[in-house]
């Protein structure tokens, strides 16, 4: 029976310390004892969205996994711009491929294909649902940085209504005891409330506020997220709420030499660039586990044991 990975919400604590601990092979192992794992498959890259990191990454982990890659990133070159349905472009991608990822501005896109495929179907964001990839090599950064995914202040900053990284990483990070969250955002763009029920309801300690300067002084990991143009139904709100933050250099110097700035990136002005040369910031470590933890997810769902 395969296996799809479409939502934090569909694994259990096991899952995520697989694959965790699986990561954790690959991101120790020689790199030329991985080449030839994945000999002969075949992975479909279908990206109706813009990516860099996510994409690339895919196909990088393929690579040096022995694998090749083929597929999309914009659909105006593909049957999609003839009117094409998303189940017949997934049966006629099944056919190529031995595994597939897919990103999708519709909530659900994910889903559906998964439901469509016979192979193993991989959501790399479904609009402003889920991006469990991305938080599943979050975790792997947090347990490689601080050694635990347990007893952690974690502030979740910039836009937490379409953030659909923040909403997979915050489910995740749930499942572990004591964890605390400080939610940092304009308020039209708070978590939102069936996030911050499912918080109440598991007793979990959260606070919200605008205030960066304050979460930045007092918690463990600080995930920042931009303000996604993209996702504003109305141009007129973004601009309202843009420059809402911004952190720089003077503000992470007053924090704690073990804090950690993750960013699933890419970032516009919410980091300022003399952050990057800091001991705190870790968004670049970050988007080199993204190659480890992707091949740890390609290995796991195609079945080949390390």
């Amino acid at each position: 029976m395969k296996t799809d990975l479409i939502s934090a919400t569909d694994l259990t604590l096991k899952d995520i310390e697989d694959y965790l601990e699986l990561a954790g092979r690959v991101d120790a192992a020689p790199r030329d004892s991985l080449v030839g794992l994945l000999k002969g498959r075949i992975l479909m890259v279908m990206f109706y969205e813009p990516s860099t990191r996510t994409r690339l990454s895919f196909e990088s982990a393929m690579a040096r996994l022995g694998g090749s890659t083929i597929g999309f990133s914009e659909t105006s070159t593909t049957s999609v711009a003839k009117g094409e349905t998303l189940s017949d472009t997934v049966l006629t991608a099944e056919c190529y491929s031995d595994v597939i990822v897919i990103r999708h501005p519709k909530e659900g896109a994910a889903r559906l294909a998964a439901s469509t495929a016979s192979i193993p179907v991989i959501n790399a964001g479904d609009g402003t649902n889920q991006h469990p990839t991305q938080t599943l090599l979050d975790l792997f950064t947090i347990r490689k940085l601080l050694g635990k995914l347990d007893g952690l202040k974690i502030a979740l900053a910039g836009d937490l209504k379409y953030g659909r990284t923040v909403h997979s990483l915050i489910q995740a990070l749930m499942m572990f005891k004591g964890n605390r969250f400080v939610l940092v955002s304009p308020p039209t763009l708070r978590l939102p409330e069936y996030l911050l029920a499912e918080a109440r309801a598991k007793g979990l300690d959260f606070a919200e506020t605008t205030d960066l300067k304050a979460a930045i002084g007092s918690s463990d990991i600080v995930y920042m997220t931009r303000i996604q143009k993209e996702r504003f139904p109305d141009i007129l709100e973004y601009e309202k709420v843009k420059d809402a933050f911004c952190i720089d250099a003077a503000m992470v110097r007053n924090a704690a030499d073990t804090l950690r700035i993750l960013h699933p990136l890419p970032r516009v002005s919410e980091i300022s660039t003399d952050v990057d040369r800091l001991p705190q910031a870790a968004y670049f470590p970050q988007v080199y586990n993204g190659v480890v933890m992707r091949q740890a997810i390609l290995l796991k769902l195609l079945g080949v044991k390390l």
